[in-house]
């Protein structure tokens, strides 16, 4: 079970894009590719045989899972993230400052 997962809200803790945050759209071993965060300018060129037109496009780059923390909305802050096992056999995330389950 991994820390962080698709579809999870993040925030963005050191890089260019510090202090912004985004929902996840794909993560990695150790990279990660969040919303409308570490956008960069692309230049293409055009392929008609493929429909593609050219120009410069912006695109989300992925970054190191390390630059992120789980977005807790009950503290309006980034927050680390643990594991324990309830009482019915499941195994859940929960925010470490305030013991509040991730998973439901």
């Amino acid at each position: 079970m991994k820390r962080i997962k698709k579809g999870d809200e993040v925030i963005v803790i050191a890089g260019k894009d510090k202090g912004r945050q985004g929902t996840v759209l794909s993560v990695t071993d150790d990279t990660i590719l969040v919303e409308a965060v570490n956008m960069v300018k692309k230049h293409t060129k055009p392929n008609p045989m493929a429909g593609i037109d050219g120009g410069i496009i912006e695109k989300e780059m992925p970054m190191a899972i390390s630059n992120v923390m789980l977005f807790n909305p009950m503290t309006n802050k980034g927050d680390r993230v643990g594991f324990k096992v309830l009482e019915d056999g499941r195994k859940v995330r929960y925010f470490k400052s305030n013991d509040e389950v991730v998973d439901v």
